[in-house]
């Protein structure tokens, strides 16, 4: 074979194996064959999936961060989000649940016990969100004040963080949908999901802040408005192909029969994942709480833009590391533990190179980025300190993301919980607030604590992984 034809033939192979990964191939076992190739098969659309659900707040970010009262609209944008992320914390947590068990149950090769397992998982997740949807809808203004807006601020984004917090169901649905896809290996619906629904808020977003023709102008209304109801399209469509009975999970009426049995596992394992989750989370929102008394409105709209450009790079890496979530739990439902390890080094290392690539793009044009956002000189400032002094952590991320999704994808769920608690509460916490306060810091300490504890985390995980409790415990 000569060189030129060995090139076209690596070129065509290359291009096959992303046009697999795009369309979705179910066929393909995850528990033989190329490692490389199935890392390639789930972290395409993986990467894609996430970037998708990244674009949400970074479309919103663009349009409201136009409005005439920008530093508040960002900030509202910014301070809900921190909120969300606490049903972000229990949509991933059931959905690492449900992906462990049914990645599990098609690796034993027993789909039927893999489709009644997702719809557990589903019903789970109706009972906790009611719950939180209505008490999120009741008290929007409060949770505003609690997190550090000013009462101007609070009563001008009160009724976005209503629709947004009411709305919350098509959050946990979206991510535990994704997640039993995910774990039955079809990682392209999941990503054909967030893109049918970012399309259609991007298109929505326009229209409702700034209204055309019969359709008037909501302002910041607006953005919550559109996100909400491109969510929504984007569970129908998960719905529609969740019930059309052409793929490996075959539903049935009978799987929502409550099996309490089952519903017990599944909290078992859901628990301290949604557990390590809400644990970060709280985290973080302490994180912004402390930059908006320290900062000031501006100087939390400048650390809600870093963050929500932050999260735009950092869920494709997520996205990455889901690939191993999937395929430790399909190997090891096979007996397959060196695989498993194989996967978990090849996942890392891809997504090491591209956190690397991401760090050198944020230090180099992180200005430029920033000031696409916002127009306010000194919420620019803020936040391109913020978003450089957070990326310097990124390699670590990376690996650190791969880490988690390997124990939460064994079923090892408690292990990172523990990790999270240490090093956000016990460690970054007091990192930051010691920097901020005593320090007299004020926002730019907060900055430096998030990569230093992040790097002290997956130090932390990879000591751990290496003792490999995660490779023994039963799902």
């Amino acid at each position: 074979m000569t060189e030129a034809t060995f090139s076209k033939h690596t070129l065509s192979r290359i291009f096959s194996t992303i046009k697999t990964a795009v369309k979705g191939d179910e066929s393909f076992d995850y528990t033989s064959g190329s490692i490389k190739k199935a890392v390639i098969l789930l972290a395409i659309p993986m990467v894609l999936e996430m970037m998708m659900e990244s674009v949400f707040a970074l479309v919103d970010l663009y349009f409201v961060g136009h409005l005439e009262h920008s530093s508040f609209a960002i900030q509202t944008v910014g301070l809900t989000e921190s909120v969300l992320t606490i049903i972000y914390s229990l949509a991933i947590g059931i959905s690492m649940a449900a992906t462990a068990v049914v990645a599990r149950r098609i690796g034993e090769k027993n789909p039927q016990a893999a489709a009644k397992a997702g719809m557990q998982a589903i019903l789970i997740a109706f009972a906790i969100n009611t719950i939180i949807s209505i008490l999120g809808f009741l008290y929007a203004k409060e949770i505003l004040l609690l997190m550090g807006a000013s009462q101007e601020a609070a009563d001008y984004g009160v009724n976005f963080t209503r629709i947004m917090m009411g709305g919350s169901l098509c959050i946990m649905l979206l991510f535990l949908i994704n997640g039993i896809f995910r774990g039955a290996g079809n990682a392209a619906i999941s990503m054909r999901s967030l893109w049918l629904a970012n399309l259609c808020n991007i298109i929505l977003c326009p229209i409702f802040i700034n209204g055309l023709g019969p359709i008037p102008a909501f302002g910041l209304i607006g953005a919550a408005i559109a996100t909400t109801t491109g969510r929504s399209i984007g569970v129908l469509y998960q719905l529609y192909h969740l019930f059309n009975g052409k793929g490996i999970l075959k539903i049935v009426w009978s799987h929502f029969t409550p099996d309490w049995e089952q519903i017990r596992h599944i909290v078992k394992i859901a628990a301290p994942g949604v557990l390590q989750f809400v644990i970060a989370s709280c985290s973080w929102i302490f994180l912004a709480q402390l930059v908006a008394t320290t900062g000031g409105d501006q100087g939390s709209a400048g650390y809600q833009t870093a963050l929500r450009i932050m999260m735009f790079f950092i869920l494709p890496a997520w996205g990455l590391s889901n690939a191993a979530a999937t395929l430790v739990g399909q190997n090891l439902g096979a007996k397959q533990i060196e695989r498993a390890e194989k996967s978990v080094f090849t996942t890392a290392k891809y997504n090491v190179i591209f956190m690397a690539t991401i760090m050198v793009i944020t230090l180099l044009f992180g200005s430029y980025v920033i000031s696409f956002f916002t127009n306010d000189t000194i919420v620019q400032r803020i936040a391109v300190e913020a978003l450089q002094t957070m990326s310097l952590g990124y390699i670590f991320y990376g690996i650190g993301m791969v880490l988690i999704n390997t124990f939460n994808g064994a079923g090892d769920t408690w292990t990172p919980t523990k990790v999270n608690f240490v090093g956000f509460w016990l460690f970054q916490i007091p990192l930051a607030y010691f920097l901020a306060k005593h320090l007299k810091m004020g926002p730019s300490g907060v900055f430096m604590a998030v990569p230093i504890a992040e790097t002290a985390i997956t130090l932390a995980s990879i000591v751990l992984y290496r003792k490999g409790k995660w490779k023994k415990v039963q799902v």
